[in-house]
């Protein structure tokens, strides 16, 4: 869930710029030479002698920079699987759940649960044999067709597609795509790091998981394999996300705040001078995509509601290895981080029992053993 400006930052910003564009005016009126050498000065080639060197702002090569390519057709859907309420307009329908405080938050029955482990099942499936598929030359495009595929064979609807508008069935975030990575024609290549994002809607119950993948050969190669062509930087990032996110389920319970989810991610990812991002967030979810509790992934006083048997919701922190300061392109989607420093996440939706915490998407038997869930277990 993105967050903006409040309307008093943003009346502040607006002052200052009107007070200097008044300050230029008159300066212009009183001394055009005086206004030009001041201009020349801020940067207008004035100055005179060797320009000091300054430090790159940017954690990877600029080189190396994500771009946008060409992005496809959506994948159809039979007209015989269920469709949320958004999948014909776009727009998801604002009931009255908009309109209760953030520490209300519904408590799913046990036809709903039993409804939600289905939901969520789907999606490992999903995401299990997208994740199967990655390998250095295939195109985000193409796991988005295999993923589209493989939901529509369980007879679910790829949840994101048509939410707000979002022309895929997943999302593809490679490398400093922070997350809703629109999936595109550009081919992965050997030492990337991947999330791909799947959530279904089965039965009038969405289930939402995501996961990192790391990008070996084209030939393909096992898991532990596709390791060795990535930077050790990228592994100690995925790591320590992977790491970091467990912690924060394991701390899950009836009776806690969910506003102290976010100390304990920042306080494991800190020491290693990582940054978890503050524009999105995890969240409720159920029969609606997206609702109560927000489930911020930093340290704050909001108040979001206490634990109890029956809540459902995502924990899905976005770890940057520089700053977690974003950028969105123009496709209003993709969200990348400004330094190009790579991102990680992972992600479950979860669910509160009477006596811990349950993963509704958790691996299957014949899900694949990543690197980091192996090193966890050592």
């Amino acid at each position: 869930v993105p967050r903006v400006l409040t309307r008093s930052k943003c009346c502040q910003d607006s002052s200052r710029l009107r007070r200097a564009m008044i300050f230029w005016v008159w300066l212009v009126w009183l001394s055009p030479e005086l206004a030009w050498s001041l201009g020349q000065g801020f940067g207008g080639g004035g100055r005179k002698g060797k320009a000091k060197k300054q430090k790159s702002f940017y954690v990877r090569p600029k080189e190396l920079r994500r771009k946008r390519g060409i992005v496809g057709e959506a994948g159809e859907v039979p007209l015989s699987i269920g469709r949320p309420p958004y999948a014909s307009s776009g727009s998801p329908s604002v009931g009255m759940e908009s309109l209760l405080p953030p520490w209300m938050i519904e408590t799913k029955s046990d036809e709903d649960i039993v409804k939600m482990r289905a939901a969520g099942k789907v999606a490992r499936e999903v995401l299990d044999a997208a994740g199967r598929a990655v390998r250095a030359g295939i195109t985000t495009d193409e796991l988005d067709r295999i993923a589209h595929a493989a939901i529509i064979d369980r007879g679910a609807y790829p949840s994101p597609l048509q939410y707000h508008h979002y022309p895929r069935s997943i999302c593809t975030s490679v490398n400093e795509v922070i997350c809703h990575g629109v999936p595109d024609d550009s081919p992965l290549r050997e030492g990337d790091i991947v999330n791909v994002d799947v959530t279904v809607f089965l039965d009038g119950f969405h289930g939402d998981c995501s996961e990192m993948y790391y990008v070996g050969g084209p030939e393909g190669q096992t898991f532990d394999a596709a390791a060795d062509y990535v930077d050790d930087a990228s592994q100690r990032l995925v790591q320590v996300t992977y790491d970091a996110w467990q912690e924060a389920i394991a701390f899950c319970e009836p009776g806690r705040a969910y506003k102290d989810i976010g100390a304990v991610i920042e306080d494991y990812i800190t020491p290693y001078g990582y940054q978890s991002v503050k524009q999105f967030c995890g969240h409720g979810i159920g029969r609606i995509f997206h609702c109560a509790p927000n489930v911020l992934h930093v340290r704050n006083n909001e108040p979001n509601g206490i634990m109890k048997p029956g809540h459902t919701f995502t924990i899905e922190p976005m770890i940057c290895e520089g700053s977690q300061e974003a950028e969105i392109w123009a496709d209003n989607w993709t969200a990348t981080t400004k330094d190009l420093g790579r991102s990680a996440q992972f992600e479950h939706t979860l669910l509160i029992t009477d006596d811990g915490i349950e993963a509704l998407t958790a691996k299957l038997p014949t899900s694949p053993i990543q690197p980091w869930e192996a090193q966890k277990q050592q």
